[in-house]
């Protein structure tokens, strides 16, 4: 399922018009977005938990050359299945 394939189900179990839709989609998408940008995580119960881990910095090697380069440290963005989610699931 892409993005446009959840819109028109959004669509059609709420009874919006795919427009509006689209547009609590992407604010859903944004606010996501935003608190995992400001370090906060995001829980829904019964369905997971968005969170934010740091990666710290490690050594590496190019697969081409074999030359050991350096990656750098990062924020990884991770989500948790919560209990509802894995029933449905499973």
């Amino acid at each position: 399922m892409n993005k446009n394939d959840l819109v028109a189900q959004v669509a059609s179990s709420t009874g919006l018009s795919k427009t509006d839709s689209a547009n609590a989609v992407d604010g859903i998408i944004d606010a996501i977005t935003r608190s995992l940008s400001g370090g906060q995580e995001v829980r829904l119960v019964g369905f997971g938990t968005f969170s934010v881990a740091r990666r710290a910095a490690t050594q590496g090697r190019n697969p081409r050359t074999g030359e050991r380069i350096q990656i750098p440290a990062s924020n990884q963005p991770k989500f948790k299945a919560g209990k509802g989610l894995k029933a449905a699931v499973n």
